[in-house]
């Protein structure tokens, strides 16, 4: 089953698939022009779920959130239950101050799969019994009525997100929305800042400060996120487009075509024709 609900004044579109065995998304193809976030659930056993070429194992009675830029492939998509919406439906950076999720419940290089407990399952399951019946209610209040169900999403998939992942000591919210605003500049200015002093100054903090606010939170180091997105982003581009290396190299905001080469050699194990070159299954 698919359902949808468009805007018309605004273009804004929300959808929920269950049952599909042809859900699958691809960025750079057919899907394109559709920049739809993700939140999936698989109700059925664990599956393989394929992120941008790269396989993950996706439990079973999981969640996990998906980027609008991101392709992905699941290998049972009859047993996902997914809900797609754009930022004309609802803009998870204007509503930050209520869910908390930006920067932080979706990332372009750290997949949250969020396990859900007997009772998590069943509060899930309810919800969406509930999306499913406002979408066969076509009335002037059913836009209204869907944005506060995925809101409601969006905040449950958010808590439950932060019981697994934040540190069981309590530390102020200051420190966290920190981290989550330091990922936020990293998606928009990593193809030109690659320096973690620059987003330091952006948040009027040292380098210092922020490596160890970051250790604090048992995450990666700046440095790590920024050179993990730098290469996430390379990935797409040669498992999904045909762009040369050298046009890769100054889009990515590097000057020179082997230290480029250099970067994406010590983090991947290979050189970037290797890695477009290679059978997709080793990728």
């Amino acid at each position: 089953m698919k359902f949808k609900l468009r805007a018309e004044n605004t273009g804004g579109e929300l959808l929920l698939f269950k049952e599909e065995a042809a859900f699958d998304r691809l960025f750079f193809t057919k899907d394109r022009f559709n920049k739809y976030f993700t939140i999936a659930w698989n109700r059925g056993p664990s599956q393989t779920l394929t992120i941008d070429g790269t396989a993950y194992d996706f439990p079973a009675n999981a969640l996990v959130t998906l980027l609008f830029n991101q392709s992905f492939h699941f290998e049972d998509p009859a047993n996902v239950v997914a809900w797609q919406f754009n930022r004309e439906f609802y803009c998870i950076i204007d509503h930050d101050s209520e869910v908390s999720c930006v920067g932080f419940l979706f990332s372009s290089t750290d997949h949250l799969f969020v396990k859900l407990d007997e009772q998590g399952g069943q509060k899930l399951q309810l919800l969406l019994e509930v999306f499913i019946e406002e979408f066969g209610n076509p009335d002037h209040i059913q836009h209204e009525m869907l944005l506060v169900l995925l809101k409601r999403l969006v905040i449950y998939t958010t808590h439950l997100a932060k019981l697994g992942h934040l540190p069981v000591k309590k530390l102020p919210d200051e420190r966290f929305h920190i981290i989550r605003k330091f990922n936020l500049l990293v998606e928009a200015n990593f193809k030109s800042e690659h320096s973690v002093s620059f987003y330091a100054a952006q948040l009027c903090k040292s380098p210092k400060t922020l490596s160890n606010l970051f250790a604090i939170f048992n995450q990666k180091s700046p440095s790590q996120v920024i050179q993990e997105r730098i290469m996430a982003e390379a990935k797409r581009l040669l498992y999904y487009t045909d762009r040369s290396v050298k046009q890769l190299t100054f889009e990515l905001g590097f000057e020179d075509v082997s230290y480029f080469s250099n970067f994406f050699k010590k983090n991947a194990g290979l050189s970037p024709s290797d890695f477009r070159n290679q059978p997709v299954s080793s990728r």
